[in-house]
C-alpha cells in the first residue's frame, strides 16, 4: 500500500501533483481539514486554534494556552496513524520528518524558484504588484518553518528528510507524477514486514507517549519513565517510589492497542523515613 508524505512550497504548483499522484495511484489526499480536527479532538482546542497554530498565525496568548509539546505529540500520533492505513498522501505537517525512517514510505519535497512561484501565485489569485505576491510567499515559507522548529526541532528545508526533490519550474507535474509514481512502484520502496513493523513500532511508541501523558500528566515528566517499542513488545525502564504507580502504569501500557506485550525495567525506590 503505498504512502507518500509531501512538503509542498506555496504556489510550486504542489496541488497538482499530489492530484494526479492520487488519480494515478488511487491514494487518499489528506487535506488539512481532516488532520486539524483529530488533532482537536485529542487536545481538546478548538480546530481554528489548532489551525492557525499548526499554520504558525496563532496570537501570543493562543500560543500560551496551547502545550507545544502535547501539540507534537498529538500531530505526530496522528499522522502515524494515517500513514499506517496505507494508500494516502499526506501533505505538510511535518509528514516527511515522522515518517523518514520508515523504508516503504516515499518523502517528496516540491519547490520552485521565488520568480516561479510569484507568477503562480499572482496568476492564481489575482493579484497584481509581484511585491505583494513576493512578501504573500516569504510570510508563508517563515511561518511554516517556525512551527517545524518549534514542533520538531527541525528545519523543512533540510534535503535529508527527503527521498526526492522536485523544480516544478524545470520538471512539469505531469512529470513529477510520473518520477514519484515510479519510486512508489519500485522495489525500493515495496512494503515488507520489516518496513510494516517499523512504522507499527513508531505508531506504538506515539499511543504509549501519549496514554502516560493524558494519564500520568507531569507526574510523568518527573519520574522520567523511559519507553523503548520494538516488534510491538513496550520495554519500560525508571525509577519509581511507589509500587501502584508501577503496576498501573504496566497495566495500561499493555492496554494500549497494538502492544503484544510489557517487559518491565521500572525500580522501585523504597525511601526511610530517618527520625
Amino acid at each position: 500500500m503505498a504512502v507518500i508524505a509531501m512538503t509542498r512550497e506555496m504556489a510550486t504548483l504542489g496541488k497538482d501533483v499530489a492530484a494526479g499522484l492520487a488519480n494515478r495511484l488511487g491514494l487518499q489526499v489528506v487535506h488539512h481539514e481532516l488532520v486539524e480536527h483529530d488533532i482537536a479532538e485529542r487536545s481538546g482546542l478548538r480546530e481554528s486554534e489548532v489551525h492557525r497554530f499548526l499554520e504558525g498565525e496563532a496570537s501570543l496568548l493562543t500560543r500560551w494556552r496551547i502545550n507545544q509539546k502535547n501539540m507534537s505529540r498529538y500531530t505526530a500520533q496522528e499522522i502515524l496513524e494515517l500513514a499506517a492505513k496505507g494508500n494516502v498522501l499526506i501533505r505538510g505537517w511535518g509528514a516527511c520528518y515522522l515518517l523518514r525512517s520508515v523504508p516503504h514510505i516515499v518523502s517528496v519535497r516540491i519547490c520552485a524558484p521565488m520568480r516561479f512561484r510569484t507568477r503562480v501565485l499572482m496568476k492564481r489569485m489575482g493579484i497584481a504588484d509581484p511585491a505583494s505576491a513576493r512578501r504573500e510567499i516569504e510570510r508563508n515559507d517563515a511561518a511554516h518553518n517556525g512551527t517545524m522548529q518549534r514542533m520538531f526541532g527541525v528545519d523543512w528545508m533540510d534535503a535529508s528528510l527527503y527521498a526526492i526533490t522536485l523544480n516544478t519550474s524545470r520538471v512539469p507535474p505531469e512529470d513529477c507524477v510520473a518520477h514519484i509514481a515510479r519510486m512508489c512502484e519500485s522495489e525500493t520502496f515495496r512494503e515488507t514486514e520489516y518496513s510494516r513493523a517499523e512504522l507499527m513500532d513508531q505508531l506504538i511508541m506515539a499511543r504509549v507517549t501519549s496514554m502516560l501523558s493524558e494519564h500520568f500528566g507531569a507526574s510523568y515528566n518527573v519520574i522520567g519513565i523511559d519507553a523503548q517499542v520494538k516488534n510491538s513488545k513496550v520495554t519500560l525502564s525508571g525509577a519509581i517510589s511507589d509500587e501502584h504507580v508501577i503496576a498501573d502504569i504496566v497495566r495500561r501500557v499493555r492496554a494500549v492497542d497494538g502492544v503484544s506485550g510489557v517487559e518491565s525495567k521500572i525500580q522501585y525506590l523504597a525511601f526511610t523515613r530517618r527520625i
